[in-house]
């Protein structure tokens, strides 16, 4: 073998492991952080999460459409002091723990009559939450799901009476039973 052979084949080996090792690795996917509290893996939840809480119907998208995981990860991290981050925080790992102890697998991947259950279990052990005590994670997590549903782009021109321009106010309209309400 001469010199410039076995360079060739050198050059040819290197290079095909470091190819082949990309092409093997790839299919490995690093869970990514977001810069803040959360991982991609909690954005993700809490879409599911939303999407129990507002689900889509016929009439209005749900909350998972509005993005509602990342905005609840906002708040979260730029609006909560440090121990209410500790509340939704250890909440949140709280929902994936009961999952994979009634159902043996994660919240993401119940039937959404298990994901219901679920959520009203917790719904009703925040009910119980006493006067004064600090607010049980549940109860943070549909508020921040019911405001950033209803204040997103999707929330108020599909599930809200939109109207970009108002007209005259007329305070004496009657209601009539199934209406939206107006934004």
């Amino acid at each position: 073998m001469k010199r410039r052979e076995a360079i060739a084949y050198t050059a040819t080996l290197i290079g095909g492991t470091l190819v082949g090792t990309n092409v093997f690795l790839s299919g490995c996917k690093a869970e990514v952080h977001t810069g803040g509290l959360f991982w991609e893996n909690d954005i993700l939840l809490l879409d599911e999460i939303g999407e129990t809480i507002l689900p889509k119907t016929d009439g209005s998208p749900g909350a998972k459409e509005a993005l509602i995981g990342a905005f609840m990860a906002l708040m979260v991290t730029d609006c909560y002091d440090e121990k209410q981050q500790a509340i939704f925080l250890s909440g949140l790992a709280e929902v994936e723990k009961r999952s994979k102890s009634n159902y043996s697998k994660g919240f993401v991947k119940l039937s959404p009559a298990q994901r219901l259950e679920l959520l009203n279990s917790f719904d009703l052990e925040a009910k119980k939450t006493a006067e004064g005590a600090p607010p049980h994670f549940f109860t943070q997590m549909k508020d921040l799901t019911k405001q950033g549903y209803f204040s997103s782009e999707p929330g108020v021109t599909m599930a809200l009476r939109y109207n970009p321009v108002p007209g005259r106010f007329d305070g004496c309209v009657d209601y009539v039973a199934g209406e939206r309400a107006w934004y």
